[in-house]
């Protein structure tokens, strides 16, 4: 890579001392770089458009990002830039390399906005970075008339200007509203205060409903085992193979270890069936749903 063995403090000290091209010189690395892969080249070019990269990572300052790693992410947007750079399109290399710097630093900057993904479409990602300027050119124009914008009509107005659903407009004014806040703060400045993680919802299985569920459980077991005992062997045979194994068997598997036709089997089995549906039906209607 290109910056192997720079650190963060003297990445500015180094990118401000670089040389600048000239657009012939940029040519001829470019065109070294791509079909030579001259390393020298491309070093040469990443280092002189260094200082593009990090005027750019300062705009993006103001969201709380430190600025190091700003710095980081716009150089990487910059290595993108030159590998997939084609001097033969006749466009400067800095030209083409702001987008990839852009990009670079914005994808950074809204994943390290909040544990919860902020934008995953364009829109929502053009919201992210516009909305607040939007907002307060409107404001200032409104004040200069005399008018007071109401929040739905403000949120309207936004997404008519950005050119994005109006639900984006609320969910991203949310977004943006705070930071994220660990569950494990209290709710109270006393030390005694309950943590906010406390007042979520239990959604597991609470201990009534356990002592039930395991009641009915051994309920059911004993019902079905009373109805399994009033089976024939054969019947009985038939019907723990067929559905009490984890890897229940074919009709036509125990048709040969039984001897019978498939067609016997299946008869059989429904004859089983039966017998404990009219037996279980006789210990209680509660179960008809489990044979349902």
């Amino acid at each position: 890579m290109a910056f192997d063995g720079f650190s963060d403090q003297t990445l500015s000290r180094t990118a401000m001392k670089a040389e600048l091209l000239d657009a012939e010189t940029e040519l001829r690395l470019a065109y070294a770089w791509r079909d030579e892969r001259c390393e020298e080249s491309l070093h040469r070019l990443i280092t002189a458009y260094m200082r593009l990269a990090i005027s750019m990572a300062a705009k993006f300052k103001r969201y709380g990002a430190p600025m190091n790693d700003l710095i980081q992410e716009a150089s990487v947007g910059l290595m993108k830039a030159a590998e997939k750079f084609d001097p033969d399109r006749g466009v400067r290399f800095s030209t083409y390399a702001v987008w990839w710097i852009k990009a670079s630093i914005q994808d950074y900057v809204m994943r390290n906005w909040s544990m919860v993904r902020t934008g995953s479409t364009s829109s929502q990602k053009s919201l992210f970075f516009n909305m607040r300027r939007v907002q307060a050119r409107l404001e200032r124009e409104a004040a200069a008339e005399g008018i007071k914008l109401e929040g739905h009509v403000m949120r309207r107005m936004i997404a008519t200007e950005v050119g994005v659903p109006l639900h984006d407009v609320e969910m991203m004014e949310g977004r943006l509203s705070g930071s994220d806040f660990s569950l494990n703060a209290t709710q109270s400045s006393e030390d005694e205060g309950r943590e906010w993680i406390d007042a979520l919802e239990d959604d597991t299985t609470q201990a009534a409903e356990n002592v039930q569920l395991s009641h009915d459980n051994a309920r059911l077991r004993q019902w079905l085992l009373t109805a399994l005992r009033d089976l024939n062997d054969r019947e009985r045979f038939i019907v723990r193979e067929r559905k009490l194994r984890d890897d229940p068997r074919t009709l036509e598997s125990l048709g040969v270890e039984l001897g019978l036709s498939k067609e016997r089997v299946r008869q059989l089995e429904a004859a089983a069936f039966g017998k404990m549906r009219k037996n279980l039906e006789n210990q209680s209607r509660e179960v008809l749903s489990f044979f349902a």
